[in-house]
């Protein structure tokens, strides 16, 4: 552990193997829920699911990755680090909350360093009512042929379009456009999805399983590309409720933002994965947060998502033309220093450390 890249990897496979020796290495079972497609490199996929502590634990602390694909390769790192600490381990214990790392919510966007799923969903968007009407975003209507142009790198014509419309309604209000999530361009940015992906239908199966004997649940769900680099700034995340707001500051300090007063980096999301913990674990009382740390500018990392999605509709781009879309994706989702990565093991950990407190709390 004295080396701090121990826990990261340079692809999907090699992080799935580095979990699941911690695992093993730790006396753990590991329960792997196979993706129907194979990764890049022809590898398997999987959400692998541990349970670190007792299958009745009456607190409950989840720890997920790659929620969104490609920001697996930071969030992996974390479950990882955290698997071979035995201090963590034996803290977690001695205070009776189980832990349970989910790792790969996304394979197929992991392995193939994509943000979205194999349905070219967002899955942070997806967890809607689809018995219902979707909503509407007009404002992603409006910019989607702007943000999908003809040739990649974006031509003037494009590029001037795109300044102007930012100069016009202000960096924030562009990347609520973009963000916040539709449903009526299946080839486009944030996707929400028309149906519940697989990654949906598997995580709600991990919840039944594991979350329903719980009476208290806490969830850090790890995620990249928001805000300055390396900070990881705590999102609320769960449903617009004061109790929980307010339990939320308790453990894991007044600095928590939220989308719903618009403190948060993020746009206003809907369709969100962790609203599946009130209806797959109604009995437990829940707690949560997304722990966003900072890449690149939202400029940037907007720019990147939109590479990649035109070299989607675009495979046959020159092999030049893809390795500079993909590098400049990972750029946008994983800082590859030491100092980036121990920032985001040691923020991590103190807020793993805060939910444990907070949970075992009378």
């Amino acid at each position: 552990m004295t080396d701090i890249q121990t826990g990261f990897s340079k692809s999907y496979a090699e992080a799935r193997q580095k979990f699941l020796n911690a695992a093993h290495a730790a006396g753990l079972t590991v329960d792997s829920n196979i993706h129907p497609l194979k990764g890049r490199d022809g590898e398997a996929l999987a959400m692998d699911v541990v349970l670190d502590g007792a299958p009745d634990a009456k607190q409950l602390l989840v720890i997920s990755s790659a929620c969104h694909g490609v920001e697996g390769y930071c969030g992996s790192g974390v479950q990882i680090h955290a698997l071979q600490n035995t201090a963590w381990r034996a803290t977690a214990k001695a205070n009776g909350v189980a832990v349970l790392y989910i790792h790969g919510l996304n394979p197929h966007g992991f392995s193939h360093v994509r943000r979205v799923t194999h349905e070219n969903v967002d899955i942070n968007r997806n967890f809607q009512d689809f018995s219902k009407p979707l909503t509407r975003n007009e404002a992603y209507k409006e910019i989607h042929p702007l943000l999908l142009p003809e040739v990649w790198p974006p031509d003037a014509a494009n590029t001037a379009a795109t300044a102007q419309y930012i100069t016009q309604r202000g960096m924030k209000a562009f990347q609520a456009a973009v963000t916040q999530g539709q449903h009526e361009f299946p080839e486009g940015l944030y996707f929400g999805g028309q149906a519940p992906t697989w990654s949906n239908l598997t995580l709600r199966q991990v919840l039944q399983k594991y979350g329903q004997r719980c009476q208290k649940m806490a969830w850090i769900d790890l995620h990249t590309g928001l805000g300055p680099s390396g900070v990881g700034e705590r999102i609320f995340a769960c449903a617009d409720d004061a109790a929980a707001y307010t339990r939320a500051k308790a453990w894991w300090g007044q600095g928590i933002t939220s989308i719903y007063d618009g403190s948060s980096s993020s746009a206003f999301l809907t369709g969100l994965m962790w609203m599946s913990a009130y209806q797959e674990c109604p009995q437990a009382e829940y707690t949560g947060i997304a722990m966003e740390y900072g890449t690149q500018p939202t400029d940037k990392v907007i720019g990147a998502l939109r590479g990649d999605h035109w070299l989607h509709l675009h495979p046959e781009a020159p092999e030049v033309l893809k390795k500079q879309i993909k590098q400049d994706l990972m750029d946008a989702f994983y800082v590859d220093t030491d100092e980036w990565r121990t920032q985001i093991v040691d923020q991590a950990m103190d807020a793993m450390h805060q939910a444990v407190g907070g949970l075992s709390a009378a």
